[in-house]
């Protein structure tokens, strides 16, 4: 007669339940863990979240060491820094994993040592730069990281030691240069314009500061998204941004990044300043010329063409010489194109802005190099001007642009946008090409 099975008992049963090896009986509860082990993956999710978020730098000093100077940087736990020097200008650079900067406003404009000044920001998704402008030459003679025994926060250190200028040369190194992610490349199904809106600026590279401390580079953005939303909430028109945070563009990248998307066209904002002159105000709108209208359109292009260099990267290369009678046609017409929405948006912001002495100007910024996009920049007045600053921190005067920034922008495309609420009708991306030099007459540049 077969052996008849004897029943689990009750404690080997919560055992194995509770390990997972069987299920509980019907109307029995599995035992409850003990707190300590309920808490287990709880925690465990959390320190993986913090060790997935950047580091957060809370503080930094410049004090005086032997050899140099010392720029010692407070972060909330350990990271990998890399640092090197280069010239011209002369600078350090210290490379870091990205890093949630939460420094004073005043941080890094005060002179000290071998520091003339310094910046700190996103340099690229995934990267942040400190920038050390150098009052002399000097080399990087140390990095480190400790642990400050009194609250386990991370010191970073770098050390600057004095050096002439031959070792200093020695020891410069060329930038590698910075690639964004640019926007996808155009649906070749939607018939819809496509207008790419540059937010001047951000990350490491903080553009014009305000004497109350606001950068360039906020409000631009600010003024972006505005504007972005209200040609998104239309439907009529595409919108993209060559940054859609605070974060570092090099200036050739936002370049490519309209033509990879075969642009219709291209939007730069910013805001200007001149602290020698704080009683200039005003907007003005640039388009692209070899030859600056003026010798303050030259000298304000010459400082946005500094970009790149003051935030420690490479150069880069912009859209190749004209070569042929084709290019130089294509160039010529593109022109033409940005000149004639230039005049369409100064129309539009004169009702709901101040303009400056000469509203419409020329001058060879690379973001409007482009031969193949209309493209504008548009300065949307002086951060040094108390007057325009107050307009530019004010969400009134900031809906009153936009609003008048899309209308230009719709009027420009008003031949090729679909009715409102009709659906998009298909057509490919060389059509849409073709069809700009027909819809589009070349208008002559303003003097």
């Amino acid at each position: 007669m077969p052996t008849r099975a004897r029943p689990i008992r009750l404690p080997l049963r919560a055992a194995l339940v509770a390990l997972g090896l069987l299920a509980p009986l019907p109307g029995l509860a599995a035992p409850e863990r003990p707190a300590v082990e309920r808490q287990m993956p709880e925690r465990q999710a959390a320190e993986r979240a913090a060790a997935d978020r950047p580091a957060v730098a809370i503080g930094a000093e410049i004090s005086a060491v032997p050899e140099g100077t010392r720029l010692t940087v407070v972060l909330s736990r350990p990271v990998e820094a890399r640092a090197f020097v280069m010239e011209r200008p002369d600078r350090a650079i210290v490379d870091l994993p990205e890093v949630n900067f939460q420094l004073p406003s005043e941080a890094g404009r005060k002179r000290d040592g071998l520091v003339a000044s310094y910046r700190y920001g996103l340099f690229a998704p995934g990267r942040s730069r400190i920038v050390i402008d150098l009052a002399q030459a000097a080399t990087v003679a140390r990095v480190a990281t400790t642990t400050r025994p009194r609250d386990g926060a991370t010191l970073l250190t770098i050390d600057l030691a004095r050096s002439d200028r031959e070792a200093f040369r020695r020891a410069a190194q060329p930038a590698a240069p910075a690639r964004a992610e640019g926007p996808p490349a155009r649906d070749p199904v939607d018939s819809r314009p496509l207008v790419i809106v540059d937010a001047g600026h951000g990350g490491i590279d903080p553009g014009a500061i305000a004497g109350n401390g606001v950068y360039e580079k906020d409000i631009v953005f600010g003024v972006a998204q505005g504007l972005v939303q209200r040609l998104e909430a239309t439907g009529r028109i595409r919108v993209q941004m060559t940054r859609d945070r605070d974060v570092f563009v090099p200036l050739a990248e936002r370049v490519r990044i309209a033509r990879d998307a075969r642009a219709d066209l291209f939007v730069s904002i910013h805001a200007d300043s001149i602290s020698a002159a704080p009683q200039v105000r005003g907007a003005t709108i640039y388009t692209g010329s070899e030859k600056a209208t003026d010798a303050e359109s030259a000298r304000l292009a010459d400082r946005e063409n500094k970009a790149d260099a003051a935030a420690g990267a490479d150069q880069g290369e912009g859209p190749g010489d004209v070569a042929t009678i084709l290019q130089e046609l294509t160039l010529r017409e593109t022109r033409g194109f940005s000149a004639r929405f230039a005049q369409g948006l100064l129309t539009n912001l004169s009702g709901v802005m101040e303009m400056s002495v000469k509203p419409h100007r020329e001058a060879g910024f690379r973001v409007l190099r482009s031969p193949d996009v209309p493209s504008v920049l548009v300065e949307l007045g002086y951060l040094s001007s108390k007057r325009d600053l107050d307009l530019l921190l004010s969400d009134e005067w900031r809906t009153k642009v936009t609003a008048q920034m899309a209308g230009a922008i719709e009027r420009f495309f008003a031949g090729r946008l679909p009715p409102a609420g009709q659906a998009m009708t298909a057509l490919n991306a060389d059509g849409l090409r073709l069809s700009r030099a027909a819809e589009h007459a070349p208008a002559p540049v303003s003097p």
